[in-house]
């Protein structure tokens, strides 16, 4: 029985590493597509997500089954998913990428709380305090500037964590009552796509062929980091692998450098080595506990 839960979370860690690749990578093409309307880049991100997502429900014939318990949350997952793109994007077009990554790393702490208030999860001490330290290590790799409180990007990339946070909870909760994972990044995507539609066709802005090329490349290696989150929570509780998270910044170090020529200082390094040390710490405490 410990080895398949073993077995279980170490697939999850897996899941949310590859989850942290796709979502950096996606970070890059937002960045390189240019000033396109935020809403106009999710809804484009969310399109090919869905097209990826049908895939695999056309070839095994699925037949949906949704618990009744289950519809509110799959819709609060979708509302809260979607939130969440629009104001990070909003946050990367308006902050730079640094400041609104630090940002939106905070929605880990919002859904261990969640998780606890609402799926009744148990948290343990070691695991907030790696969690707050994995956030320090954070502060040394993106050394975040400071912005007033009225600013529309900082409030955006809040918002964002927020959202992130609350949706994250919500696909923990359908998971754990076995709503099929493909049809979650499917509602998901097509939720988004049908809400964003009206503000997206009166903001409309053309696009060249390089800028399809990023946008296509945005919504591919977003739906990685979907399937990644999606798994993750599936084989794992939110409170053991949500701190893997943060392996994203290490693959959005790796990308700036290989892509942007970005050499990471001192401060960065500490910062990787703190990350690194603290999920280290965390599977071996766990694995010493089962």
């Amino acid at each position: 029985m410990n080895k398949i839960k073993n077995k279980k979370k170490l697939l999850g860690i897996i899941s949310i590493i590859i989850a942290g690749f796709g979502f950096s990578t996606m970070q890059i093409f937002v960045k390189l597509a240019g000033d396109i309307p935020s809403m106009e880049k999710t809804l484009f991100r969310n399109v090919v997500a869905s097209l990826i997502a049908l895939m695999p429900l056309i070839k095994t014939r699925y037949k949906i089954s949704i618990p009744r318990n289950c519809i509110f949350p799959l819709f609060l997952r979708a509302l809260f998913g979607t939130g969440g793109i629009v104001f990070n994007f909003y946050a990367i077009e308006h902050l730079n990428l640094a400041d609104a990554s630090i940002i939106q790393k905070l929605s880990p702490f919002v859904v261990i709380i969640l998780s606890c208030i609402v799926l009744r999860e148990k948290i343990e001490k070691y695991q907030i305090v790696s969690i707050i330290i994995a956030f320090f290590g954070i502060l040394f790799v993106i050394k975040p500037g400071f912005y007033g409180i009225m600013n529309k990007g900082v409030i955006a990339a809040l918002l964002g964590a927020i959202c992130a946070g609350s949706a994250y909870t919500a696909l923990r909760y359908l998971n754990l009552n076995g709503v099929k994972k493909e049809f979650i990044i499917l509602f998901f995507s097509l939720f988004s796509c049908i809400s964003l539609l009206p503000f997206v066709i009166v903001y409309f802005k053309p696009v060249n062929h390089i800028q399809f090329f990023y946008l296509v490349m945005v919504g591919v290696c977003a739906t990685i980091g979907q399937f990644g989150i999606t798994y993750a929570y599936y084989f794992a509780r939110a409170s053991e692998v949500s701190v893997f998270e943060y392996s994203q910044i290490i693959f959005s170090g790796l990308l700036g450098f290989m892509i942007f020529d970005q050499v990471p200082d001192v401060y960065s390094i500490i910062g990787y080595i703190i990350i690194i040390g603290v999920g280290i710490y965390m599977v071996r405490k766990k694995n010493g506990e089962d």
